[in-house]
């Protein structure tokens, strides 16, 4: 039987990751487990002792804090067959017998090489894009979007009281969803992402009906990849004739105390990857299907791209008209 798992956060960091890994901990535990902590990711496998041994109190009042109290880190190394080597290795001259992977799809391939090399590991989703094909939802969306719209709510306070047009760029690497959401939900006039080719004729046609209407303000969210935000908006500049007013978002989308939904996600999450490796089973990543958390094959997220739900832009387009 297995005695001894370990855990880590890879990646960018996920409000909801903390609760995670306190979950995996805490059911690891009351499952008869030795539970141990890998500090900085898969760098941690490679660089000095980063193996932390874990008890019920390590993951106290940790459930409500943002970040990763594990620490993460970029590990270029685990695209080398080399290093996977060398990591396995280390897993197993640990006593490491299982392992929970806590981040995004790079994370995920890392992981899926130490399983080809017997290590059983389960994976968790987590990261702030959403971009995980196989899941609805991955731990720290919910509370990236929430920040989003703290920050739409405000900007568009300055809007109103100076009658102008605001741009937003919001994260979300080479796909929309985060842009989406967001400019959704706060009434945004229009929404650029990476999916769908955007014309700028039609964005100010669409500014300048809202101008006609007296309307005081208009609000454009635009996903990173979708375009250079300043070049943007100096084609709206030149076509409208007036002033546009530029805000990037950065890395605050990425922090902050984690969303109920974040918190909930991630103790289900990481208790499930528990219940897995107790089992005996691997290769698997948990998912969100409805309201349900459920194992998936670690291939299926390599599969295909998730799909953008082209449904939802064109709602947020009708309700921006």
């Amino acid at each position: 039987m297995m005695t001894k798992i370990a855990v880590l956060t890879s990646g960018g960091d996920a409000p909801g990751m903390n609760a995670a890994v306190r979950a995996v901990v805490r059911r690891g535990i009351s499952s008869g487990f030795k539970v141990c902590g890998i500090k900085r990711g898969y760098a941690g496998l490679f660089n000095g002792n980063q193996f932390v041994e874990m008890e019920m109190g390590s993951v106290a009042d940790i459930i409500h804090r943002g970040g990763t109290v594990l620490l993460t880190a970029r590990a270029p190394e685990m695209y080398q067959s080399e290093f996977q080597d060398k990591a396995a290795q280390r897993l197993t001259e640990e006593g490491i017998e299982g392992l929970v992977v806590i981040g995004g799809e790079g994370s995920f391939k890392g992981a899926m090489t130490l399983e080809q090399r017997g290590i059983k590991t389960i994976c968790v989703p987590g990261t702030i894009d959403n971009d995980i094909s196989g899941t609805e939802q991955t731990i720290g969306f919910d509370t990236a979007v929430n920040t989003i719209l703290w920050a739409i709510n405000r900007l568009r306070d300055t809007a109103t009281s100076h009658e102008r047009i605001f741009i937003l760029e919001v994260m979300g690497r080479n796909n929309g969803f985060l842009a989406l959401a967001a400019g959704l939900a706060g009434g945004a006039e229009s929404i650029l992402v990476p999916e769908i080719e955007y014309n700028i004729d039609e964005i100010c046609d669409r500014l300048i009906r809202g101008i006609k209407r007296k309307k005081a303000h208009s609000i454009i969210v635009v996903a990173e990849g979708a375009g250079d935000i300043y070049d943007i908006n100096r084609e709206i500049c030149e076509r409208l004739d007036t002033e546009v007013r530029v805000t990037v978002l950065g890395h605050i989308q990425r922090g902050g105390s984690p969303s109920a939904v974040d918190r909930l996600l991630g103790s289900r999450m990481g208790s499930m990857a528990v219940e897995l490796l107790a089992e005996g089973r691997s290769g698997l990543f948990i998912a969100t299907r409805g309201q349900e958390v459920v194992p998936v094959p670690l291939t299926a997220c390599f599969t295909e791209a998730r799909p953008f739900p082209e449904d939802l832009y064109r709602l947020a387009l009708t309700l921006a008209r």
